[in-house]
């Protein structure tokens, strides 16, 4: 059986897309935390790229997350992607679609006043609109199976709940879908199990330091 060490950071969204695949599939992992910082120089030598997540498989590094997620589909049971060629190929557009809902939310907590900040809560509710009208019946992306797109999308979401605690931003206003999809994913053990036991904790420090329009109203 391969051996499997996730380098991680405990804010990094992509992080939680890594674990959650891996405890999805019951695979056992060692979790090594690294501060983004101040990287450490054995770090560097196998992220090229300097970020995370990167999974260590047999002394071997795999950096980004996506291709961390797809080799782990490939090579182990319990398969999270469709079997059909173009039914994978649009869950992988959807799991692209989560990254730049992710981009965008990094977009509004460092967004410098607040007409900036009016502008991304604006992008991410449309951006969940267009998530609504894809949804099915749920309780997951593609129904009863719990998805890569699932494992994708769960890490977006205790953003927001932080978020909530801060101020009202109605991003889940009039989307039942979304709302009753976001709240099976954080029932799920796997995405429970992904994120760092202080994570709300460590995301409000995180936001409060960064000098923007959203830490300004934590003030």
């Amino acid at each position: 059986m391969s051996k499997y060490i996730l380098i991680s950071h405990p804010l990094c969204p992509y992080v939680q897309r890594a674990a959650i695949s891996l405890i999805e599939k019951d695979l056992a992992f060692e979790r090594v935390d690294i501060d983004l910082a101040n990287k450490p120089d054995w770090f560097l030598q196998i992220s090229p790229l300097g970020k995370t997540p990167v999974l260590v498989v047999d002394g071997k590094a795999v950096f980004e997350s996506a291709v961390i997620c797809e080799y782990l589909d490939e090579t182990t049971p319990s398969k999270m992607h469709p079997e059909e060629a173009l039914e994978r190929a649009m869950h992988r557009s959807w799991i692209e679609f989560a990254s730049a809902t992710l981009n965008s939310i990094a977009g509004f907590y460092n967004a410098t006043d607040e007409r900036a900040l009016a502008i991304k809560v604006a992008e991410l509710q449309g951006r969940f609109s267009i998530l609504e009208s894809h949804l099915g019946a749920g309780p997951y992306f593609a129904g009863d199976h719990f998805c890569m797109v699932d494992a994708a999308f769960a890490p977006v979401f205790p953003y927001l709940e932080v978020f909530e605690q801060i101020a009202d931003f109605a991003f889940f206003a009039y989307l039942p879908k979304l709302t009753a999809w976001r709240s099976a994913l954080q029932k799920r053990a796997s995405v429970r199990s992904a994120a760092h036991e202080n994570y709300a904790a460590l995301l409000q420090e995180f936001l409060r330091a960064r000098g923007s329009a959203l830490s300004r109203r934590m003030q």
